[in-house]
């Protein structure tokens, strides 16, 4: 069976209970980064361009309405844009941003009912995941952004499912998105990022609404001769979507406000705070994958110090919080002592180490060595979890606000939902 009867057969599938725990935990982590991210000013000239291309009844993040296919750019963008958003180490990419916007967007259109939209986008998010293990390793380093790319295949089956296309028109859809799906890491560090993932949650609603409409594609535009994969760097995994434990249930959610693979090394360091006159020297010790990733040497902006290891290790020790999105401004990266740290650090590849491994072995002016290390998946309760989301949201958003969000994102009312996204 090919991945794409794979994929359609799977989108008939009821989540298990665990899934979609994680799901709503998950919309909430999205709401609150949409709505910090639609704060920042970066963005402001790209959605009121975008929103002068028509109404139409699907909110967008912040303020306003737009069809659908707009408001999931928009929501998708904005919801991407701080890089707060959760991850999947699984296939390297962040599946909530291109998932729930190309969901929501067409759920208000259809008025859906709250549960459908969980559903939906759960069953999204995992086939996020299947998609970029069936695409493989060699897609992602050859320069493929898994959240473009694999997020549209997601987003594409989440919107089929939640408009009750039916196998022809989910194949069709799928055909569709292996035409348009696109995104590359090149933009990793520039305003193109985020808006890769808007485009994946785009790409979502318009192959859906295209193939309900009668637009035909290939067979299989995903695995088929001169497909998707063929053309991708595509790897053809083997996937069994819904056997056994489900992806999203081991979704990582970001507590730092950068790159997520600076995220074990962070988390390593810990409460350490040390000056450049303690430290001689910082070795940091990481697999080889995100060298290419997060590893700008010498960052000039806020945005560019969120993919940088020796720029955040450095924050981090001179006492800067990493969680917080005010730390990463264009002043911290001329910041004399963050610059004199950083001048310490060492970043060298492990191939011992997986994705979500770091070692760090501090050297100190005195010649003591502090050896750390962090693993990403080191398991943590749906309590912890929940907790430390709910401070994460406080942070960004306020007591008040985030409260009410995280009432919402469990509750059964998708208008509360909208109404709070509406919301500056």
């Amino acid at each position: 069976m090919s991945v794409t009867d794979q994929l359609i057969k799977f989108a008939a599938v009821t989540p298990p209970k665990d899934a979609m725990t994680m799901m709503r935990l998950s919309l909430f982590d999205w709401a609150v980064c949409g709505i910090a991210g639609a704060r920042a000013p970066d963005f402001d000239e790209f959605v009121a361009a975008q929103l002068t291309r028509g109404q139409g009844p699907a909110t967008v993040i912040g303020g306003g309405t737009a069809p659908a296919a707009t408001a999931a750019l928009i929501n998708g963008t904005l919801s991407h844009a701080l890089d707060y958003d959760d991850t999947h180490f699984a296939h390297i990419g962040h599946p909530s941003v291109a998932v729930i916007p190309a969901v929501l967007a067409l759920a208000e259109e259809v008025d859906a009912p709250m549960r459908e939209v969980a559903e939906a986008a759960t069953i999204g998010i995992e086939a996020s995941i299947l998609t970029g293990l069936w695409l493989g390793r060699a897609h992602y380093q050859v320069g493929y952004h898994q959240t473009a790319t694999a997020g549209a295949f997601g987003a594409t089956l989440a919107t089929a499912r939640l408009l009750g296309l039916d196998p022809s028109e989910m194949r069709h859809a799928l055909g569709l998105c292996a035409s348009m799906a696109s995104g590359l890491k090149a933009q990793f560090g520039t305003m193109a990022k985020p808006l890769n993932a808007g485009l994946a949650a785009r790409t979502g609603v318009e192959a859906t609404l295209w193939a309900q409409a009668g637009m035909t594609a290939a067979h299989d535009g995903m695995a088929g001769p001169l497909g998707f994969a063929a053309t991708h760097q595509g790897q053809n995994e083997d996937i069994r979507p819904g056997k056994g434990d489900w992806h999203i249930t081991t979704i990582s959610h970001k507590f730092h406000a950068c790159c997520h693979g600076l995220h074990a090394m962070l988390e390593a360091l810990g409460d350490l705070r040390l000056t450049s006159d303690d430290v001689s020297g910082i070795h940091i010790r990481t697999h080889p994958r995100w060298m290419s990733v997060c590893n700008i040497a010498e960052p000039t902006t806020g945005l560019a110090a969120k993919f940088s290891y020796a720029q955040t290790a450095a924050m981090k020790l001179a006492g800067h919080d990493t969680g917080a999105i005010a730390s990463f401004c264009d002043a911290i990266c001329t910041d004399d002592e963050v610059r004199a740290l950083r001048g310490k650090v060492k970043v060298s590849q492990d191939d011992r180490l997986t994705e979500t491994q770091a070692e760090i072995t501090v050297t100190e002016s005195t010649g003591a060595l502090r050896r750390l290390r962090h693993d990403l998946m080191t398991p943590m309760s749906l309590a912890e979890r929940a907790e430390k989301l709910g401070a994460k949201g406080v942070a960004l958003l306020g007591d008040a606000r985030a409260d009410d969000l995280w009432q919402i994102a469990q509750g059964e009312n998708l208008r509360d939902l909208t109404d709070q996204l509406l919301m500056s």
